[in-house]
């Protein structure tokens, strides 16, 4: 299911930037006399860097704003003395269409980078070493890019892919409804994003089973759907259950089997959902489903509920 962002020093939300550099001035904490500054880092979410060599322990940090605390165990450093690899709890950031089709603010920073949200983010540190970037245009390049000023290291934004299933069974189709933001109580196909180390056709099925209970068999792929205002590309695959057995999962409130005719298209969560139903059913009209892809542009400023604000453009199929 598309929900909250796992890599918040590389998470597309504003709000996320802006907790950083909140933290980051506010809550400096002072050992043998050097600063550990709270920063984000790729793997693993956030970082604490020093170059002091400190006794692994845990660390609570409180916002002025809210009462839970974020736990930071102290596991590792790295080589270059860097504080890293812990788990944040006690937080979550709901992602948008942006998780799948949404829009959000952005914080103060001097680097603007398009982000999967459509609209932009910042990055600040190196989600390498920790320090901290410049940015400018790498030669050979005509993006401008953040550029890290200790080891050179050159911060890439690339689209998500999103991967699910598209469920047959006795000319019904299987829908999720959503527990969770954005776009709670409405339908969706079980998608979500595809996870390193798998296939697309191993991230599907994964998330079928993680918000449906369901165990599925991959038929073939059905639709390839990129949406570029907030960097993803949808890959849809049919499917067909292994035995007739599915119940909600954590991030579902209720599954259910629709007949065509009964699939509620003004309650569906995103414009991708709308989209590859559509293109079902339109195959089942004329005969068996074929591949399609199409180019969902969505409407800038609109929100993942605004399901109808968007074109379909070089929809080809085969």
């Amino acid at each position: 299911m598309l929900k909250a962002v796992p890599i918040l020093g590389s998470c597309s939300s504003a709000s996320s930037s802006g907790l950083v550099a909140s933290l980051s001035q506010r809550l400096k904490l002072k050992k043998k006399k050097k600063a550990i500054l709270l920063h984000p880092s790729c793997a693993c979410g956030f970082s604490l860097i020093s170059r002091t060599s400190i006794a692994p322990k845990t660390i609570s940090l409180s916002s002025r704003k809210s009462t839970s605390p974020f736990l930071l165990p102290a596991h590792k450093y790295n080589q270059k003395g860097y504080f890293c690899n812990f788990r944040v709890s006690g937080m979550s950031l709901a992602h948008n269409e942006s998780p799948p089709d949404g829009t959000s603010s952005s914080s103060p920073s001097s680097v603007t980078i398009h982000s999967s949200t459509g609209s932009t983010r910042k990055i600040n540190f190196c989600q390498s070493c920790g320090g901290p970037t410049k940015h400018e245009i790498p030669n050979g390049e005509e993006n401008m890019r953040a550029v890290c000023t200790v080891c050179g290291k050159i911060a890439y934004v690339n689209p998500k892919m999103v991967v699910g299933c598209l469920i047959e069974h006795e000319d019904k189709i299987l829908l999720c409804r959503r527990k969770i933001q954005p776009s709670y109580g409405l339908w969706t196909l079980p998608a979500g994003y595809m996870e390193m180390g798998e296939s697309a056709a191993d991230g599907a099925t994964r998330e079928t089973w993680e918000e449906a209970n369901a165990e599925v068999d991959i038929l073939s792929p059905f639709a390839q759907l990129d949406i570029p205002l907030i960097g993803q590309t949808y890959i849809i695959f049919l499917a067909k259950l292994r035995r007739p057995h599915f119940s909600p999962g954590q991030e579902s409130s209720e599954c259910r089997l629709f007949a065509l005719d009964d699939i509620p298209f003004d309650s569906l969560a995103f414009s991708s959902m709308l989209v590859t139903l559509k293109l079902y059913i339109e195959d089942r009209q004329v005969g068996k489903p074929k591949f399609h892809y199409g180019i969902i542009n969505k409407r800038p400023g609109t929100s993942p509920s605004e399901i109808y604000a968007y074109t379909l453009d070089d929809h080809m199929k085969s």
